[in-house]
């Protein structure tokens, strides 16, 4: 059974990091692409960044290029996501989702697994 959990939200300023974490188990987590989207209260779930199966390829939504950085360490089954500079508006609800693909999906629909989620919450 393949299980994501995500870690490392909180609460924070503005201008502030994080560094979340996707801890993978049940798969063969090196033939997996990774997400992470986040969904604010009353907004659709948005895309924020991907890695390929080997972490060379990443993509990033617009909205976070140059701030955040996804990575992996394939021997720990391990995904994270470092949100550097904070905004307000990045607060949300940030969720890890894996697919088996050599591609990596921007859309929710492109993955098969997820996790629970993690508040991240960045005040003013």
């Amino acid at each position: 059974q393949v299980q994501l959990v995500e870690s490392g939200g909180g609460l924070v300023q503005a201008g502030d990091s994080l560094k979340l974490s996707c801890a993978a188990s049940g798969l063969h987590f090196g033939t997996y692409a990774v997400g992470w989207f986040r969904q604010a209260p009353g907004k659709e779930r948005e895309f924020v960044a991907a890695v390929s199966w080997d972490g060379v390829r990443t993509d990033y939504a617009d909205s976070v290029r140059g701030r955040f950085t996804i990575s992996r360490v394939n021997a720990k089954n391990t995904a994270f996501l470092q949100m550097n500079s904070l905004k307000p508006e990045d607060t949300a609800v940030y969720y890890c989702a894996a697919r088996r693909s050599t591609d990596v999906p921007h859309t929710p629909g492109g993955y098969d697994n997820w996790g629970q989620g993690t508040q991240v919450t960045v005040s003013s």
